[in-house]
């Protein structure tokens, strides 16, 4: 079985990195592709683990090259998720989590628009404010870009398939496995194990007879 493909975005700020990072913990067989970004790398990061840093150059190369699934640019700086990562995880049978912005998931379900789709969605703007204040990645400037961006970003939930409102982080991630979860049970997405399934009930019948 083919694995799914699972988009997670929000507003910068909204949460969804926490949100996965937590979802990760909880062993329920899901790989995660590390997008590219020319963006510096902030202090607590891991390259290779939280993203692959790379010049503006080189991500131009790649974008002419079309090796990305998509690519945008955010607050200016570029971020694309690697086509080939992707698909070899897929192909496989591993769930991959895209952790995006709200601009490169729609994008990606354009090309793709079987993929699950959850939106995150801070309790409020005020909510969004303070936990962009207090993490301290971004310069004033940034972080003005940020909040500015959020307004429009909110209301463009209704692109997505799912909602999860990330009011408290155990609860978020909660719904967030359900939704993983449940779309493994989708018919849809079972067929080629319903049919050997159901072709070993007609071998049993004709035994039977």
């Amino acid at each position: 079985m083919k694995g799914n493909l699972i988009i997670i975005t929000s507003p910068s700020g909204g949460g969804k990195g926490t949100l996965i990072a937590e979802l990760m913990k909880r062993g329920v067989g899901i790989g995660y592709s590390v997008s590219y970004t020319t963006r510096p790398m902030r202090p607590n990061e891991i390259e290779g683990k939280d993203y692959s840093f790379i010049g503006v150059e080189e991500f131009e190369r790649r974008m002419a090259n079309d090796e990305f699934l998509e690519f945008a640019t955010v607050h200016g700086n570029y971020y694309g998720t690697s086509r080939v990562r992707v698909e070899s995880l897929i192909a496989e049978g591993v769930d991959v989590i895209l952790e995006i912005d709200v601009q490169g998931a729609a994008d990606v379900l354009k090309k793709l628009p079987d993929a699950v789709s959850i939106f995150i969605l801070p309790p409020s703007f005020q909510e969004l404010e303070q936990r962009l204040r207090s993490r301290k990645t971004e310069d004033p400037e940034q972080l003005a870009i940020r909040l500015r961006n959020s307004f429009e970003e909110v209301r463009r939930y209704d692109e997505f398939e799912f909602v999860v409102i990330n009011d408290n982080i155990a609860d978020a991630v909660r719904r967030l496995e359900s939704i993983i979860l449940g779309e493994r049970q989708r018919r849809t997405r079972q067929l080629v194990q319903i049919r050997d399934i159901l072709s070993n009930f007609e071998a049993s019948k004709n035994i039977l007879s």
